[in-house]
């Protein structure tokens, strides 16, 4: 087995609560004791590990560096290292590596140690403390370093403060697509889904993630000519917007809109599609919803217009018939004219009410044009339409 797989991590919270006090003012609590006598090639203080080459090696690194006792005390740093923590060699080489890791503790030196009996390197995602107080997230690597006849521990340092705010933007992200109300997906450039957020599961009925991915759009979407346009357009450079409609379990039709876009790369390589899907119902029903209002508002305007006209023939024939009554035997021209009179208002009323049972199409229209001196207000009503009868 290599070593890189017998790496050990370790994750280690900051101690926000104490914040950095256990670095400045507490370090007994934490600190191990120091061995009774130093190794001999310790004696002096602050002296570089290695030799002229090692150091220059050492010194750089493009990451903070440290060299450590097998206790945590540390003897040497790299000019990488001051700079993170803003503190000098010399002030670093009083401290113990523990002090310089938020929430580490003597238990944390034992698990290095134990670790390291077993060959393995150790990877810890903590928070280091700067000399001002303030923390910041770093990923610390440490294995045994051979130097001088001693064993100590060395310990690379890699600042990841740019690392850890992308990590947190693209969860934010991610959770942000994930419940979103409106559908996205991501296809590659053969236009296999590689990506569903929920609203797109729920947009095709599908209970698992699993239904969608690795599917063809043109599979997906009912339209394949729609579908082979929309991978075209985009593929070539273009955006592509329109309504497609799914069947849904009942059978109802789903009217979605659709937008589709370029998904590039770092490099600007491009390398497939994002796809949003909106769910039109909601404003399908408004517009019907609409839509019916209208009708309804122009049907009782019609109504009314049309009883205001139909008043007007009907008293014409019940006048004329009741003459018709009173002078059928005296007099046969008023007969005539009551009756020619009769018959004309009774046309008019079956004309109108014909009108309203052919009504085609709800739009408002002239029903009766005002006629000068006339008395007869001009009306709006439904167009009309008459059907074709076989």
């Amino acid at each position: 087995m290599s070593r890189s797989s017998q790496t050990m991590r370790i994750d280690i919270p900051p101690d926000l609560k104490e914040g950095l006090r256990h670095a400045e003012h507490d370090t007994r609590l934490h600190t191990p004791p120091p061995p009774a006598s130093p190794p001999p090639s310790e004696s002096k203080q602050y002296a570089h590990i290695g030799d002229t080459d090692f150091q220059e090696l050492f010194q750089s690194v493009y990451d903070g560096a440290i060299i450590t006792n097998l206790d945590g005390r540390i003897v040497d740093a790299n000019t990488r290292t001051t700079d993170f923590l803003q503190r000098s060699r010399a002030e670093l080489c009083e401290k113990n590596l523990i002090e310089l890791i938020s929430g580490a503790d003597s238990s944390t030196i034992q698990t290095l140690q134990a670790s390291m009996e077993n060959d393995r390197f150790v990877l810890i995602q903590a928070y280091c403390a700067r000399k001002d107080g303030a923390l910041f997230p770093v990923e610390i690597a440490i294995n045994r370093l051979h130097a001088r006849g001693n064993v100590y521990f060395c310990c690379f340092i890699r600042d990841v403060t740019w690392r850890r705010r992308a990590e947190e933007m693209l969860r934010t992200v991610h959770n942000a697509i994930q419940n979103a109300s409106t559908g996205i997906a991501i296809a590659d450039l053969r236009g296999l889904v590689n990506y569903v957020n929920q609203a797109t599961l729920k947009l095709w009925g599908a209970s698992r993630k699993e239904e969608l991915l690795g599917r063809e759009l043109q599979s997906l979407i009912p339209d394949a000519e729609q579908a082979r346009g929309m991978v075209q357009a985009v593929l070539s450079g273009q955006r592509w917007s329109g309504e497609i409609i799914l069947p849904q379990k009942d059978g109802s039709p789903l009217h979605v809109r659709v937008s589709a876009a370029e998904n590039r790369d770092t490099d600007e390589e491009l390398v497939g599609m994002v796809l949003s899907f909106h769910d039109l119902s909601d404003r399908k029903r408004a517009e019907e919803a609409e839509k019916q209002a209208e009708r309804q508002r122009v049907m009782m305007e019609s109504i009314g217009t049309m009883c205001h006209h139909l008043g007007q023939p009907a008293t014409v024939l019940l006048a004329s018939l009741e003459l018709l009554m009173r002078k059928r035997d005296t007099d046969k021209a008023m007969s005539e004219e009551l009756l020619k009179s009769s018959v004309e208002a009774a046309e008019s009323l079956r004309s109108m009410l014909h009108k309203l049972n052919d009504i085609a199409e709800y739009r408002t229209t002239s029903y009766i044009e005002a006629r000068t001196e006339s008395g007869y207000p001009g009306a709006r009503i439904l167009a009309v339409k008459e059907e074709v009868k076989p």
